[in-house]
Parts: structure tokens; C-alpha cells; sequence
């Protein structure tokens, strides 16, 4: 017969294995339950359902081979101890079962029945198992819900077992009757010492304890007498705690501290008195009648309001003779208890009318019934009229965007306001130190004529009131001094300022016609004004700001975009080692995020004045393809343009001239809206040109074309030093010998003018004080050439290293770069420089990777006539590799001091100039002089042999 158990029907039960048994139960709670029911296969899909879901009982089946039933157990108890989990094998045994028990089962299946009865075993266990885990978890809450309550530091708690004896005690009980615990807990509570310090006899708690044993409610209220210090009242609850079979298990006494309602009790009382002779006093008038409105209690200060006394006012008759008919609705009174602020009117003695607000309410005071608080608004209402059509100008103010907006509505609210229709507004002009009138009514200028700008001098009435802030009102303006004109038929005159943006006036023709209220109304006016004038000129510098840190914000994020950008290139930089590498990763970078879509660098070929890509990254989409980049200073696309001024192109708005340039039709197609083209410049030595597309329109300012110009002058200078580290390894070099005709060059200019032949081998120093040139003397005297070169404006220093006989060597500081440190630059060795007073040759070495016709160009860009006299290809050998392994160990300094003494014949036996001279020459201390002169010795020995060694030892492990 199928079953339904009803325990089951709002339950979660998960099921876990691949047993037939599994099925078979699954298929039973389905039909015979309302039960939800999950089934999973392995350990991992039960773990996961336990985690995601609220599960009421696990069943699994207890599978070692696939760590199933008990180790799923396990974890699962790691987590909670509460959920049911019943764990069913075929192959039971002892062991198993007591490992399924140490393990935390709630119970233990072992399937040696048939299935049919398994089932049937198993619902009934599952039922029993999720209703014991509901009746635990309905004593768990229980029990938390008894200990909150125990431990209420504001109610005394004890709990009593069912013979009345004490068994447990709160901390606020503990407090309240000042024993040892210990000693009480376990006797009758009815013979607590405490009670001796109350008015509560033994009798009385017994009996309601007693009261509670048999299943009744107990209550009592005890206090302490007045000698104890701080006494205290005490509201005593006793009460029964039963089972759910309804047996006394225990008794709670609650006791809670009512000292403060007590005292707050008695002062009420106390005070009614205090009551009494206040409402005696007031301004409101309090009425009390029984239901048909005759008086039972008139309030003497009844002629405040009414000018009547209170035996008048009983002569009057019932209320309504006073109050008028129909005041209020009875039956809404008798629903709600008290109808406030009924508003009606009512006449005094003298025959003035008065608004009166009223207040009723239902008493029982000896006969009445009907309590009425009269109080007099008839002032109140009439500031409330003013006080509106205000709240409409202030209302008005809101929608005005200007000051002088404002000032017309003020003119044209005041008749409103203060029933006063000569009026105007003159607002400051702080650049001409003026008050302009900005807006004024009609009546005013025809009682006092067009109102002129006054300088805010203090002089006049509207510029004192202005500049002193100090609002003046006057009965009659001619009687005040600064009035300058006489003429007036203004007589009563208000003037107040408006903060810093001018002043108000209104007046009348009549004398004495302001009074308080009017006063009031009026400095409420104005200070309404004042701040819709401060608003207005608040959101003005808000709008400005916001547009200007809008501004800021967008210019800082880009900023910092550009910086991350920029320092990931910097980095990129510092580890590239090859040229290509370089390109490729400036692009990348670039275009790494949305900021650019795409970006390419290209060489410029001066053979076909175009610029060839040669790396790039992004989203190209054929652009490259597309177009021929000309160089071009306008018609072509900003590379071309860049290439061609050797300054930044910026294209804000491609979209701009889109009928003008091809280009821009390409890169629109292509969702680039704005670009920016930078020259690669290092030295004056060109490397090509980077050009960026941005998908935004705007997407560069002058600040963003700053940063990434100073990109440019980073990425050449790269290059720049990969090019001479290049240079400096390459083993196969072109030899070119150019003769040149130009003044400009220094050696040919100093040649000419000490009538001498020049050389440069090499020496070439560049250090914080400019380039220090060592070049070779010959046919003349080496005083007379050193002369000739201290005349020459591109000589800063000239200085004597050695002589002999007619010439010797000089050692030149150069004003500005030497040639040698610009082809270095370039990849290029300046290797011979000979110059006479004809003519000048110049020996250089190129390395492979660089393009000859670069450095061609370099040489005639350089110089006015240049001749190629010579090209030769030649193989560096070891000794190169030596010579510039030695050059990368020195410092600069010690490769100008180690030079200095050559060239002055320190190595020379016997020496020509002793290391003194040479240190003079240095500008160096002695000992600082043979310092450097052995460190350099010890470096180049050190290259000499050990590099030489490891190359010798290459060669031979090769």
C-alpha cells in the first residue's frame, strides 16, 4: 500500500550511487512523497549539491573502490553535524559499520534483505531520521531563545525547578539581590534572605510560586524601604514552564526594575498643581464642556484671546455662541479621540475678528467631556498670506538663470509681498566698483525719477547701506543726510543689501507706513533674493569647474594612460636588442589596449621621398596597402607630413576635409578618427617616423603630443645606441674617404687660419664640460696654431699636451657637437680627419648593417662640398674586438686622462712631460693623475690577457 509520509512531503533528500537500490528508492519517494528528491552519481556532484543547496537527509551508498558513502561523510561532517546521512552497503560488515559510526552516520544500512523491503526499511529510516534532525534543530532554537532571554540585562531572571527550589540565576538577578549565589542555589526561592529588604513577606512569594506549581500566572510588586540606599521597586512575574506532554518542568521568576516609572508617577501627580497655575497664565484659552456644550470649566486667562471674563463668558451661553456652529463633527471626534488644528474665527468684546486655531479633544473631568484649546493666529495668519506669495517669488527664483532675471522678480513680487509698489534692485558691479540699477517698477520712477549708477563710495543711501551692510529703514528719507536727491517724493524708504551683489529698495509716498511685520517681510524678501542671487552665482563657478575638472580628469586619465604606455616601452626599450625589435614592440605596446586601433613606424627613403612601413600592430585592415605615403608637407597622410617638417602632425577630427585629402576616406573607413604622426629624432639624426590612429575623435591634446614627442626622442635614442653597439660588433666595415671644402668644420677652419696641417686619429671625449679633441700639429709652431685656435668662437678651451719642434699635439674643447659623436649616433665610426690649409679629408667606418647612403647623406647634409674620394670593404679583426672591449671598461674620465698623457709623451722614454705636468694640465691633483694612469694600465692588460685567453679558449673548445 503506498505511503505518503507527511514528514518527508517538504523535504530534500539527495540521493548518491549507481546501485539498483538507489533507483528503486528514488522511484518509491517520488511517488509515494512530496519529497524533492536529487540524485548524483559521485562524491564530487554530492559535495557540489551540498554546497549549493539546502539538503533535509543524504543517502549514499558505501562504495570504497569509488570513495563514495563513508568519505563523503566525512567531509560533509567537517561542515555540519546536524544533517541526517544514512550510508547503505552490500557487503556490511562490523568493521565497516563501525568505521561508518566513528565517521558521524546518523544511520547505517546493510543491504542483505531484498529490495523490496530494503525500500520500505529504508523510507521509514529516512522518515525517522529528518524528523529526529527537525525536533533537534526545534530545540536548538528553543534553547537559544530561552538563553536570550535568560540573559536580558534589564530583567532579573531565576529559574526554579518544580519544587519551587532555586536552580539558576542571571547576572542582573545576581546584581539586584546582592548574594553569593552558590550559597542560595537549591533552596526554596521563597526563602531568599532578600526578601527581609523588601515589604514582600515569605507568605506572599510562596503563594504565588505555589500559584505557578499548579499552572497559574503569579504577579506581584514589591519595593524597598527608604533607608536602603537607592531602593528600588520590583514588578515580580512567576510563571510555569511545561513539555510538550504538558508536564511542569521548571518555573520562571522574572523581576524587572519600575523604580523610574514609579518616581516618574509621583512627579506626575506632583506636578498638576505646577499644571494648574501655568494654564492660568498662558495665552491659550482652554474650554471644557459636558455634551451639550454648556461650560464646566472656563480657563481664566480667557480674556487674553476674547477681552471677555470667565463669568462673561459663561453668560454667553452654550460654546457654539462663541466658537459658531458646526465647529466640529462628533462622531469623528468620538472615533479619533482629539480633531487638532480646526480653524475657524471669532469676535472679541471690543468687535475685532480673530483667527483662532482649535484644538478637541475628548475628557471625562468631573462633568465634561469635551475639552477646547483656543490659540490666537490672527498675526500668525497674516504672516502666513505674506509668507506665501513669497514662497511663490522664492519659487519663481528657481527657474531664473541670471541676476538680472532675479532683480525683475523681485520688483515685480514686492507689491505682493509688502504691499508697497515703489520698489528696485541695483546690483554691483565689482569690475567698475558701481551699483547699476538693474530693474525697477514704474511707481518708484515716477516718484523719484530715473535711478542713476552710484559709485560704492559710502556717499549715497544705496551705497552706504551696501558697502556697511546694514539695512536701513526710514519713516521719512529726508530726514537722513546721505539723500542725495531732495527732490524725491519717496517719503517711507527701506534699503538692504543683498549680500554681495547689491541692494534692495522699496517705499511709498506716505510717511510711517512700515511696521514690524513689514520690516520683517522685507528682510525676508531680500534675503530670499540674496540667495537665489548666491545660487545663481554659485552654479555659474560649479559649471565652470565642473567643465574645468571634466577637463582635467579626462586630460589626467589620458595622461596616465600614456605613462603606463610609455614606461612599458621604456622597459621594452632598455632589454630590445635589435632594431626590428624595437619597432615591433613600440607598435605592440601602443595598441595594446583600446586607446589606440592602430600604429606603424616607417622609414623615410630619400631616393623615392616616401616613408616605407616597416613595423606595425593594431588593426591595419589594408591601410598600409592603401595608400602611398609621399613625403609632403600637406595632401598626404600625417607620416608623410611628419617626414617632410620633421615636426609633430596632430589630426584631431579626420572626418575634417574629408574632401580634400584621399587619405582621410581610407582611415575613416577604418574607424580612425584622429592621429598623430612624431618624427624619430635623436641628435638631429632621423631614425623615421611613428604614426598612431586613435578610434575617438579629440584622442590627443598638446599635452598628449608633448609626452609621446618625448616617446619619439626616447625610441630614436634606442635605436640610436643599437646602432652603435652594432657598429662596435660587426666584423665587416666599408672604409669611405670623403674630401670636403667647408669653413664650417673645425680642423679646416683652424688649418687655414694657423696656415698647418691638422689630423684627428681618434680622441674624440665627450663629458659635462663639452667634446675634448685631440688632433696632431705639424708645419707650424704649436704656440702660434694654439693661438690661432683661442681667436675661434667654437673653441672654448685650447690647451698644449706635447711639442716637437714644429708642431706637437693640442688638446680642443668644442663648443658644440664634434662630427665623430653624430656618426657614432648613426652606427658610424669616424676613424681619419687630415686638414691643411686646402684642403680636408675625412675617413669613416661603416659598419654593414648600416646603409652607406645614410651616412653619405649625413656627410653632405653636414657640409657645404663634399667629394667621394674612396670606398673600400674590410674585415676588423680580433684586435678590434679588444680595442672596443677595452674602451667599454673606462669611464670617461679615465679615458681623457689615459689620453691627455699619451699625447704629451708621458709614455715616452725618457718621458717628455712628467705626470705633475700632465695633472696640471687635467686640472687633477698628482696622486689623482697616477691613480687613474694605473687603473686604465690595469684594464687594458686585463682585456689584453684575459680576453684574449677566453677568445683563444673559444676558438679551440669550437
Amino acid at each position: 500500500m503506498p505511503r505518503s509520509p507527511a514528514i518527508l512531503d517538504s523535504s530534500t533528500v539527495l540521493l548518491v550511487g549507481t546501485s539498483e537500490w538507489v533507483t528503486q528508492f528514488a522511484t518509491v519517494v517520488n511517488t509515494q512523497t512530496d519529497a524533492t528528491v536529487q540524485r548524483v552519481q559521485t562524491k564530487a556532484e554530492a559535495l557540489e549539491v551540498f554546497q549549493r543547496e539546502t539538503i533535509d537527509c543524504l543517502i549514499s551508498e558505501y562504495a570504497p573502490e569509488e570513495t563514495t558513502g563513508l568519505d563523503l561523510l566525512r567531509e560533509i561532517r567537517t561542515e555540519t553535524t546536524a544533517l541526517p546521512v544514512i550510508v547503505g552497503t552490500a557487503s556490511g560488515s562490523e568493521a565497516v559499520a563501525s568505521e561508518a559510526i566513528g565517521a558521524g552516520v546518523t544511520d547505517y544500512v546493510a543491504l542483505t534483505e531484498s529490495t523490496d523491503q530494503l525500500v520500505a526499511d529504508l523510507l521509514d529510516r529516512t522518515e525517522r531520521a529528518v524528523r529526529s534532525a527537525q525536533r533537534s534543530a526545534t530545540q536548538r532554537d528553543r534553547a537559544r531563545q530561552f538563553d536570550a532571554i535568560f540573559n536580558d540585562s534589564q530583567t532579573a531572571t531565576w529559574v526554579l525547578d518544580p519544587d519551587g527550589a532555586l536552580t539558576r540565576v542571571n547576572q542582573t538577578a545576581r546584581e539586584m539581590i546582592d548574594e553569593d549565589v552558590e550559597a542560595i542555589v537549591g533552596k526554596p526561592f521563597w526563602t531568599l534572605p532578600w526578601w527581609s529588604q523588601t515589604d514582600a513577606t515569605e507568605a506572599e512569594v510562596h503563594q504565588i510560586v505555589e500559584n505557578a506549581l499548579d499552572g497559574t500566572f503569579g504577579n506581584v510588586v514589591i519595593s524597598q524601604p527608604s533607608h536602603i540606599d537607592n531602593p528600588c521597586v520590583i514588578d515580580l512575574s512567576v510563571r510555569p514552564v511545561k513539555n510538550e506532554r504538558g508536564d511542569l518542568v521548571s518555573i520562571v521568576v522574572e523581576g524587572v526594575d519600575i523604580t523610574e516609572r514609579v518616581d516618574l508617577e509621583r512627579n506626575l501627580r506632583q506636578s498638576e498643581e505646577l499644571h494648574r497655575v501655568t494654564l492660568n497664565n498662558m495665552t491659550d484659552t482652554v474650554l471644557i464642556t459636558n455634551e451639550t456644550g454648556e461650560y464646566t470649566y472656563v480657563c481664566p486667562n480667557v480674556h487674553f484671546i476674547f477681552g471677555y471674563t470667565a463669568a462673561e463668558i459663561r453668560e454667553q451661553g452654550p460654546i457654539h455662541e462663541l466658537l459658531g456652529e458646526d465647529l466640529f463633527d462628533r462622531d469623528e471626534l468620538a472615533e479619533e479621540g482629539v480633531l487638532k488644528n480646526i480653524e475657524t474665527t471669532a469676535t472679541d468684546k471690543a468687535g475685532r475678528e480673530h483667527t483662532l486655531l482649535v484644538n478637541v479633544r475628548e475628557v471625562s473631568i468631573q462633568d465634561g467631556t469635551i475639552l477646547f484649546s483656543c490659540r490666537d493666529i490672527t498675526k500668525r495668519k497674516q504672516r502666513e498670506e505674506a509668507l506665501a506669495t513669497l514662497h511663490e517669488t522664492a519659487r519663481d527664483f528657481l527657474y531664473t538663470e541670471t541676476h538680472q532675471e532675479i532683480a525683475q522678480h523681485v520688483v515685480d513680487d514686492t507689491p505682493g509681498v509688502l504691499n508697497l509698489d515703489a520698489s528696485a534692485v541695483y546690483l554691483f558691479d565689482a569690475d567698475a566698483n558701481e551699483l547699476r540699477p538693474a530693474a525697477h517698477s514704474a511707481r518708484l520712477k515716477e516718484l523719484n525719477g530715473p535711478l542713476p549708477t552710484v559709485r560704492a563710495n559710502e556717499e549715497t543711501l544705496p551705497s552706504y547701506s551696501f558697502v556697511e551692510d546694514e539695512s536701513l529703514f526710514f519713516d521719512d528719507v529726508h530726514s537722513a543726510s546721505r539723500l542725495k536727491n531732495r527732490a524725491t517724493d519717496l517719503r517711507s524708504a527701506i534699503y538692504i543689501p543683498l549680500g554681495n551683489h547689491g541692494v534692495f529698495i522699496a517705499g511709498s509716498n506716505e510717511v510711517g507706513v512700515f511696521d514690524d511685520v513689514t520690516r520683517e517681510l522685507a528682510d525676508l524678501l531680500a534675503a530670499t533674493a540674496e540667495a537665489a542671487l548666491d545660487r545663481i552665482t554659485r552654479e555659474s563657478r560649479l559649471r565652470e569647474q565642473d567643465r574645468t575638472l571634466r577637463a582635467q580628469n579626462e586630460q589626467l586619465t589620458a595622461l596616465n594612460r600614456i605613462n603606463e604606455t610609455i614606461r612599458e616601452i621604456d622597459q621594452a626599450l632598455v632589454q630590445a636588442e635589435t632594431r626590428e625589435e624595437i619597432d615591433h614592440t613600440v607598435c605592440k605596446l601602443l595598441t595594446a589596449n583600446d586607446w589606440f586601433r592602430f600604429a606603424w613606424i616607417g622609414t623615410i627613403d630619400p631616393m623615392s621621398d616616401t616613408v616605407d612601413p616597416r613595423a606595425w600592430a593594431g588593426t591595419d585592415q589594408g591601410y598600409l596597402d592603401s595608400q602611398s605615403f609621399s613625403v609632403a608637407a600637406s595632401g598626404t597622410d600625417p607620416a608623410g607630413q611628419t617626414a617632410a617638417t620633421g615636426d609633430a602632425t596632430m589630426i584631431s577630427n579626420v572626418a575634417a576635409g574629408l574632401r580634400d585629402e584621399v587619405w582621410r576616406k581610407d582611415a575613416l573607413a577604418r574607424d580612425y578618427l584622429s592621429v598623430l604622426s612624431i618624427p624619430l629624432v635623436y641628435n638631429e639624426l632621423t631614425h623615421g617616423v611613428l604614426t598612431v590612429y586613435a578610434p575617438t575623435q579629440d584622442a590627443f591634446d598638446d599635452t598628449a603630443k608633448a609626452v609621446l614627442a618625448e616617446l619619439g626622442e626616447t625610441i630614436a635614442s634606442a635605436l640610436s645606441a643599437i646602432e652603435r653597439k652594432n657598429a662596435l660588433l660587426t666584423t665587416s666595415i666599408t672604409r669611405v674617404e670623403f674630401s670636403i671644402d667647408d669653413s664650417a668644420f673645425i680642423l679646416s677652419r683652424l688649418a687655414k687660419d694657423a696656415a698647418c696641417t691638422l689630423s684627428y686619429q681618434g680622441g674624440v671625449q665627450q663629458s659635462t664640460e663639452g667634446s675634448y679633441v685631440f688632433v696632431t700639429v705639424e708645419d707650424a709652431s704649436l704656440e702660434d696654431v694654439a693661438e690661432a685656435a683661442s681667436q675661434l668662437v667654437a673653441l672654448d678651451d685650447v690647451q698644449q699636451i706635447s711639442a716637437d719642434g714644429e708642431g706637437g699635439v693640442l688638446r680642443l674643447r668644442l663648443a658644440q657637437p664634434f662630427l665623430a659623436l653624430e656618426l657614432a649616433d648613426h652606427g658610424a665610426v669616424f676613424r681619419e680627419a687630415t686638414a691643411n690649409p686646402t684642403s680636408t679629408t675625412l675617413v669613416i667606418d661603416i659598419p654593414d648593417r648600416i646603409d652607406s647612403r645614410t651616412i653619405t647623406q649625413l656627410v653632405r647634409e653636414s657640409f657645404s662640398a663634399v667629394e667621394l674620394r674612396s670606398k673600400q670593404t674590410l674585415n676588423q679583426s680580433i684586435e678590434q674586438d679588444l680595442y672596443s672591449t677595452f674602451l667599454k671598461k673606462l669611464t670617461e674620465r679615465q679615458l681623457e686622462v689615459i689620453q691627455t698623457a699619451y699625447y704629451s709623451g708621458f709614455f715616452e722614454s725618457p718621458r717628455e712631460r712628467t705626470g705633475e705636468e700632465v695633472a696640471e694640465t687635467l686640472g687633477i691633483s698628482p696622486p689623482a693623475f697616477y691613480k687613474h694612469a694605473r687603473t686604465v694600465q690595469r684594464k687594458l692588460f686585463a682585456t689584453l690577457f684575459e680576453e684574449n685567453n677566453r677568445s683563444i679558449t673559444d676558438s679551440v673548445v669550437g
